[in-house]
């Protein structure tokens, strides 16, 4: 199918129509007319919104999908503000570009579009269903902790020091002068986020904050020998696990934050901000080492259990610079207090235990 016969990006949800949604899945390679179709929001993105779309067809569309998952921006000004910087792009990108060379676990993409300025994206994905959200508040098992890093590798190992990612002009990379103001903005973000929050921001939490942000540029810029494509925002708010009904173990959402950077920095913002302090403490060697054995599977050679464990140390200010930076953008909502409120307590308190602060 030409680029003439795919849909267009629309503005909400309610604006997609059963040609519109047959002209995605024909793009998609399904033989399929929609006669009718319904939908319901489902997730809790913070940049953009998802829907569950049940379809019915006018015909036999064999293989074709009784439900499909479809991702529009945000009906948030300030979100869709913050995804049309290069996020949007960078998520459509991803499938059509990035994906196909990985074995990182994700929903089959139908349809990927977006506008010409990237302010408006549509994403047709399948629906995983009865797979679970995690949930970024509760935490998850020391189990589900370990699905998830080994799904990890399989998106930092088939591209693991591949200059040819640096050809992928779309793919974010730090250099001076974005480190920079990334460090100048982040000191002047946590400033308004101890603000904010007050006394649910701790003293020693806010002295972690504060000395990471000062050195922000040069912590992002430093790759330490080693580079991937890195998802940036690797939490359990964008991961689906199996139920008891089943579905695939994890698979991984929510591209809109790729960059290219060092790839302890998603190992340690997962298990840093996604377990229990006592449950980390416990079980962060043996899961780093889940990790690692999983990279090397990949294929990837010459990086050490031990290597791998510094990255995760040195990793963890990945906490700190999303959460910070997530608050401080998005539209503020009850449920993203919350969420940053634990990704901040857990990640000062990793960072301390790690010792993380003398890698600086």
């Amino acid at each position: 199918m030409s680029e003439t016969d795919r849909p267009s990006v629309v503005e909400a949800a309610g604006d997609i129509t059963a040609d519109w949604m047959t002209a995605a899945l024909r793009s998609g390679g399904f033989e399929a007319d929609v006669a009718d179709l319904s939908f319901s929001p489902i997730g809790t993105g913070q940049m953009a919104d998802s829907f569950r779309f049940e379809l019915g067809y006018a015909s036999s569309a064999k293989g074709a999908p009784n439900s499909v998952v479809v991702k529009l921006q945000s009906a948030s000004e300030i979100s869709r503000a913050a995804g049309a910087s290069g996020g949007y792009d960078s998520e459509v990108r991803f499938y059509t570009e990035l994906e196909p060379t990985l074995t990182i676990r994700t929903p089959a993409c139908h349809c990927a579009i977006a506008s010409d300025d990237c302010s408006l994206f549509a994403l047709v994905l399948e629906d995983l269903a009865p797979a679970e959200q995690g949930n970024q508040i509760d935490g998850c098992s020391v189990d589900r902790a370990r699905e998830a890093v080994v799904n990890l590798a399989g998106l930092h190992g088939p591209r693991w020091c591949d200059p040819s990612l640096h050809d992928l002009a779309w793919l974010r990379r730090a250099s001076p002068e974005s480190a920079a103001g990334l460090q100048a903005f982040l000191v002047n973000a946590t400033e308004g986020f101890i603000e904010r929050y007050g006394s649910r921001v701790p003293s020693q939490d806010a002295s972690v904050l504060r000395a990471f942000a000062a050195n922000a540029a040069s912590w992002q810029s430093r790759l330490r020998g080693r580079f991937s494509a890195i998802h940036g925002d690797y939490r359990l708010d964008n991961l689906l696990f199996a139920t008891s009904e089943g579905g695939y173990p994890v698979a991984t959402v929510d591209w809109q934050t790729l960059e290219i950077g060092l790839p302890g920095r998603d190992l340690a913002y997962f298990l840093g901000n996604s377990l229990t302090a006592d449950d980390r403490r416990k079980c962060e060697r043996e899961l780093v080492g889940s990790y690692h054995e999983a990279l090397v599977a990949q294929g990837v050679a010459g990086h050490s259990a031990d290597e791998c464990f510094e990255d995760y140390r040195y990793g963890q200010f990945q906490g700190p610079l999303v959460t910070v930076l997530g608050a401080m953008v998005v539209k503020r909502t009850d449920r993203g207090d919350e969420m940053f409120m634990a990704m901040s307590s857990r990640a000062c308190e990793a960072i301390r235990d790690l010792g993380s602060l003398d890698l600086l």
